[in-house]
């Protein structure tokens, strides 16, 4: 029996960071900028006024305290309000690609691996630079990759996804080496003008080498004992971004085109079928959730993932058990639950047992049950 094993990660951060503060004085300097031009329409009582963000708003409705971003100028700035990227030409290489040689350069540094030993490249996240050739493929060259890539989108759930299809390439025998990357420039599809959420994503890029564990070198192993994905069809989450808008004459800047969501509802119903996936699949594998020593969940609201963590453990979890990086990363999409993964695993010892799970628009949902060799 192939067992396969992640033996690397990788992360890149941006060097920008903006605080609850900054992004709160550009909102709300942006707010009274509209409500000054619209006052004759406030006045006569046909539109309501905007109301202001705040500090204390974001932190208790999220627990996002920061967040790393490629632009903070353009965000920042009350008359642009979206991060300002200049478009590269097609001899440079991409935003993306970019990020992701970089993260995965770590990662197979972590692993003992040479670049040439990799088969099989995956990009996988929730908004893709171009629509062709794959950022994958172009990952590959820069990295001087072998076998081949390509690109995969589950939204927030890219990364568990990737995963299971990396582990079960590798399973079967077709690659001995693969490497997951999620290079997510979340600011790029967030409305910052929208109150509900425009403190919620960050920009960050995780990458994982995963192994035969016949080849594994890496002092630091996890066997992955089982994947689960699960995916249930709802409009909670949207971004109706995409090729056809041109030939619909849809206005590209319409608020549609970005990230959209039912907050409340997306809690209420993506809680309960994320614990259920994860409980499923432990008895799956004759295992309970007072065996997990860690759980690296999608770094998208505090208050889900203790709910989430609660339900699984039966009790409250510790900072330890249920690590959390949004406070200062934000949600970072398909990277969040990597991220964390990536940031504390150090106490993590031979024989612990720990899930690495995500879950986002579609709905979708991953589970990924690891063990420390």
């Amino acid at each position: 029996m192939t067992h396969v094993v992640i033996t690397g990660t990788g992360l890149y951060t941006p060097e920008h960071a903006i605080d609850n503060e900054a992004l709160v004085a550009a909102f709300n300097a942006w707010v009274d900028n509209q409500n000054l031009r619209n006052a004759d329409a406030i006045a006569r009582g046909e539109q309501q006024p905007l109301a202001h963000s705040s500090s204390e708003f974001i932190e208790k409705a999220s627990g996002i305290k920061s967040r790393y971003v490629l632009d903070a100028s353009g965000i920042l700035d009350p008359e642009r309000m979206r991060p300002k990227l200049p478009q590269r030409n097609n001899d440079e290489p991409s935003i993306q690609c970019e990020m992701a040689t970089e993260a995965a350069r770590q990662a197979l540094a972590a692993a003992q691996v040479a670049p040439g030993d990799i088969e099989l490249v995956i990009v996988a996240c929730s908004n893709l630079e171009r629509a062709y050739p794959a950022v994958a493929v172009e990952v590959q060259q820069a990295l001087g990759a072998s076998g081949y890539g390509f690109d995969m989108n589950v939204a927030c759930s890219s990364a568990t996804f990737a995963l299971e299809t990396a582990a079960n390439a590798i399973a079967s025998g077709s690659v001995k080496r693969a490497l997951v990357v999620n290079p997510e420039i979340c600011s790029a599809h967030l409305n910052f003008t929208d109150r509900d959420s425009h403190f919620i994503f960050g920009d960050a890029c995780t990458a994982m080498v995963l192994e035969n564990s016949t080849c594994a070198v890496a002092e630091q192993r996890y066997e992955i004992l089982g994947t689960r994905l699960v995916t249930k069809f709802s409009n909670a989450i949207r971004n109706n971004a995409g090729f056809l808008n041109r030939i619909t004459d849809s206005d590209p800047l319409a608020v549609d085109k970005l990230f959209v969501q039912e907050g409340r509802r997306v809690f209420r119903e993506v809680c309960p079928m994320v614990a259920q996936l994860i409980t499923d699949h432990l008895a799956s594998l004759e295992l309970a959730g007072s065996d997990l020593t860690r759980m690296w969940l999608h770094q998208a609201n505090r208050h889900m993932n203790d709910l989430i963590a609660r339900k699984v453990l039966g009790r409250d979890p510790s900072e330890e058990q249920a690590p959390i990086i949004l406070d200062r990363y934000a949600n970072t999409s398909s990277a969040g639950s990597i991220i964390a993964f990536h940031l504390h695993r150090d106490a993590f010892e031979s024989g612990d047992i720990g899930v690495i799970c995500s879950f986002g628009a579609g709905y979708s949902a991953g589970s990924v049950v690891i063990r420390r060799q």
